[in-house]
């Protein structure tokens, strides 16, 4: 349609040209011809001046001699019957008649350069500027999209890794399919569903399958699509969005990012009444207002259900909200199989290996690995993609690209070999950490060596000795460091930003302080406004904070000593692994093995 529209735009513009230069060459013409009075002409064909003459019923033209060169002439004509004769009498061999025009031929050709200047006039001024006050009515129209389901129909076969999500949004399909069989029981189609979970699990995914689902008009827009900097624009797009799925009942109206509309009103200091909140009330009122909207759902995706206005979340509003969780293991196994069907996968390519070296990654991660997968087999000429390349990925994801480029001095590349191997070492010899997968002194990303844990299965309950055994690990790094160089480096920055973080939560969150016992103490960060924020009070006194301040300092300080501890019992280990790593930059989990029993026997 775009390329049919702009050819019909160039042929336009051409044809325009065309005529302008016809015309402009005509009226050239003309101004180079010497305009003589028929008294004039009649004395230069006396005088034998006149070269080359045409006659026309209403126009005299030709060529005149000029001192030593011919110029082009024309005379308006007169009756005159002898005008041949003197001619002949003059010595004028080249002359000769032209039939008339025609008026309509002499309207175009006197007329029609003033008509084309008067056409270009108005298509580049006046056109324009009603079509640019047409744009200025349509700030109030909205931007929404209606989805083509003939060219790209997914349905829930396209989706993986939430089938309880599925079974939720099977009844509103279902409905949207047969709605008498709910309407005989008097049950009401749901108004809204508000899809919520982590970024990237396929809440947008999940809303195009209901709409390819159940065969209707789908609507789709975002949250920050109805706010502009015109007051009253978004709550006009509201209304025009609603009235536009109207007209195709039933049917779907999707919203991406919708707390960028939806949060808590009156959250400001000002009162809050502003161009978001008449949005979010515009939404309200079509979702539950004066007038029905039969047949048309709203479904909306966040994630950020907490900030979301309580009116928005009532029944009657938003009747169903749903989680869209972190896939499990068997979700990742179906999601890494409905991406992996797009490249050609090596036999021995075993995707639940790599669904069980994946925990926490959500349906966007894993079709980014089997894309960088797929990248990387490309890169090295394979035909297919294997595990390796797989494997490669997934470090790529968690730790970032290699640098092989980033050369490093022998004693810092020492230093980072025995950083890694304090948290490997640590890892091995504590319960309930995570297995240690890889070792790798080569840079990746800001970092320059990393250690690979991979958990065996998905946990969702974290005990307290499992947390203070992840903080040993974290600070083996830094123990490493000081107890073979006597010296600390910047190293271990993110390590030790990481323990702040978990310390503070066992205290603060999870209760886990025998001395501040189990309560909750975190700030409510749900309503992050200003004018909310200037009100609240940190909820515990200055004694207790001197207290919290001391207990995470010593969990800290508990789990560095304990770190030191584990190193300094276990020393030919933590030299071994040193060692190989200085020769080799990368050793895996079989070899970490070997090296520690190596180191036992010795």
């Amino acid at each position: 349609m775009p390329l049919k529209k702009n050819l019909k735009q160039l042929l336009f513009w051409f044809l325009s040209l065309m005529m302008f230069i016809a015309v402009y060459q005509s009226m050239k013409g003309a101004e180079r011809e010497r305009q003589l009075p028929y008294s004039e002409f009649k004395q230069s064909l006396r005088d034998k001046k006149i070269v080359k003459v045409t006659i026309r019923p209403d126009l005299i033209r030709g060529e005149m001699k000029d001192g030593d060169k011919n110029v082009a002439f024309r005379a308006i004509p007169m009756t005159d019957a002898g005008l041949i004769g003197d001619m002949e009498a003059a010595g004028v061999t080249d002359f000769s008649a032209e039939a008339d025009r025609g008026w309509i031929a002499s309207l175009i050709l006197n007329v029609g350069w003033i008509l084309l200047f008067v056409f270009l006039w108005w298509f580049l001024f006046v056109k324009q500027a009603q079509m640019g006050g047409k744009q200025a009515m349509s700030f109030g129209k909205s931007k929404a999209r209606q989805q083509d389901l003939k060219k790209s129909k997914t349905t829930f076969k396209d989706v993986a890794g939430c089938d309880e999500t599925k079974d939720e949004l099977n009844d509103i399909v279902d409905y949207l399919k047969n709605p008498k069989k709910y309407k005989v029981l008097g049950g009401k189609l749901p108004k809204g569903v508000l899809l919520y979970g982590p970024p990237g699990t396929g809440k947008t995914l999940l809303a195009r399958a209901v709409a390819g689902e159940a065969g209707v008009p789908f609507f789709t827009s975002s949250g920050s699509e109805f706010v502009e900097m015109f007051v009253g624009v978004g709550a006009s797009r509201v209304r025009d969005l609603f009235e536009r799925a109207k007209k195709s009942a039933p049917a779907i109206v999707f919203v991406d990012e919708l707390d960028a509309v939806g949060r808590s009103r009156f959250a400001g200091i000002g009162g809050g009444h502003d161009e978001r909140e008449q949005t979010l009330n515009q939404i309200l009122v079509e979702l539950d207002g004066f007038e029905s909207n039969d047949g048309i759902i709203l479904i909306g995706a966040t994630n950020r259900p907490d900030v979301l206005d309580t009116a928005l979340l009532r029944p009657g509003r938003f009747d169903r909200r749903i989680n869209v969780p972190v896939p499990d293991i068997k979700g990742r196994i179906e999601i890494l199989t409905v991406h992996s069907k797009k490249i050609t996968l090596a036999p021995e390519a075993d995707l639940s290996v790599i669904a069980r070296h994946t925990p926490g990654f959500v349906g966007a991660d894993l079709a980014n690995i089997i894309n960088e997968a797929a990248i990387s087999a490309a890169k090295k000429e394979k035909k297919a993609v294997d595990m390796k390349d797989l494997e490669e990925a997934i470090e790529k994801m968690m730790a970032g690209p290699q640098r092989r480029s980033r050369i490093i001095s022998e004693h810092e590349k020492k230093v980072v070999a025995y950083h890694e191997a304090g948290h490997t070492l640590v890892a091995k010899s504590l319960p309930g950490c995570d297995p240690v997968h890889k070792v790798s002194i080569i840079p990746r990303g800001p970092a320059l060596g990393y250690t690979l844990q991979l958990p065996v299965e998905d946990k969702y309950l974290t005990s307290k000795t499992e947390i203070l055994n992840r903080l040993c690990v974290l600070l083996g790094g830094r123990a490493a460091e000081e107890m073979i160089f006597n010296e600390i480096t910047t190293g271990a920055h993110d390590d030790i930003s990481k323990v702040s973080s978990y310390a503070q939560k066992m205290v603060l969150e999870f209760g886990m302080s025998e001395r501040i016992g189990p309560m909750s103490l975190k700030k409510d960060e749900s309503e992050v406004f200003l004018g909310r924020d200037l009100a609240r009070q940190a909820g515990y006194s200055d004694e207790t904070a001197k207290s919290v301040d001391e207990e995470i300092k010593r969990i800290v300080n508990d789990c560095y000593l304990k770190a030191k501890a584990v190193l300094s019992e276990n020393r030919k280990a933590l030299d071994a692994i040193a060692a190989r790593l200085m020769e080799n930059e990368v050793i895996d989990a079989a070899e970490i093995e070997q090296l520690i029993a190596a180191s036992k026997a010795a």
